[in-house]
């Protein structure tokens, strides 16, 4: 089935040195632009993550040191890459939880201005967890009856991810072929304010802080009972992303 698209719509992985998304680095990135016309463009880029890749790491996905010696750094392909986003929807395999994140992370330490807020996401593993409960190798056999070659290569992982959504439309009815109604009603299992979940949305749509001593209490209360919370946080082992949208919700108050 074709995606039935108002903006290209892009599915990308990365590879990355580990699965902190506040210390570690992309090492790669492939991404497959699906425009509205069904015009499929496919890209991958090694990245030198400026620091060593765990071998635990390249043991997944088969990326060493040598590998990357000599490719750019994210900093250097930001801005290029920002521009090939730009207007695009973003798609992905647990991109909710990890690659979009990461990606936002990247983007904030090398000081470009991309903005996430403006970008439907599809996360195809949470289709898939709501209606299957699998694997990506799993879900690839399951919904395209094929045997996934090369998995942890972010270029066959970023395919496999693309076929697999098409399927899904393909095998489930109540399935709506439409960017908004796939990132909305089925690509979330809640509703985050930042992208790592430390700040989420409420049952009537206050800010709350869902971690910690604080949790479940509106970030705003918080912030007038309780203002070294926010020099902790700024100060504290948290994603770039999570620290802009507090100051955000801080600024808001302050000139309000």
């Amino acid at each position: 089935m074709q995606l039935n698209l108002k903006n290209p719509l892009v599915f990308f992985d990365l590879e990355t040195t580990g699965i902190n998304i506040t210390h570690d680095r992309i090492v790669e990135i492939s991404f497959l632009k699906v425009y509205p016309n069904g015009k499929e463009e496919i890209k991958s880029r090694r990245i030198n993550p400026e620091m060593p890749i765990p071998p635990q790491a390249t043991a997944i996905h088969g990326i060493t040191n040598e590998d990357v010696k000599d490719c750019p750094t994210f900093k250097q392909v930001a801005r290029s890459l920002a521009d090939q986003l730009e207007g695009c929807d973003l798609a992905g395999f647990n991109s909710s939880r990890f690659d979009v994140p990461m990606l936002a992370e990247e983007f904030l330490r090398a000081g470009v201005d991309f903005d996430m807020s403006k970008r439907k996401f599809v996360d195809v593993q949470i289709i898939f967890h709501k209606k299957e409960q699998r694997t990506l190798e799993a879900a690839y056999a399951f919904y395209c009856n094929k045997q996934l070659a090369d998995a942890h290569s972010a270029e066959a992982d970023t395919r496999a991810t693309y076929e697999v959504l098409k399927s899904q439309l393909d095998r489930y009815p109540d399935l709506i072929n439409d960017v908004e109604a796939l990132s909305k009603e089925y690509s979330s299992f809640n509703n985050n304010v930042d992208f790592a979940g430390r700040i989420i949305y409420n049952d009537q749509g206050v800010e709350v802080f869902n971690f910690g001593k604080h949790k479940g209490k509106p970030v705003v209360e918080v912030l007038a009972k309780e203002p070294s919370y926010y020099s902790w946080m700024m100060d504290g082992d948290f994603p770039l992303n999570t620290k802009q949208v507090l100051t955000q919700i801080r600024l808001r108050e302050f000139k309000g």
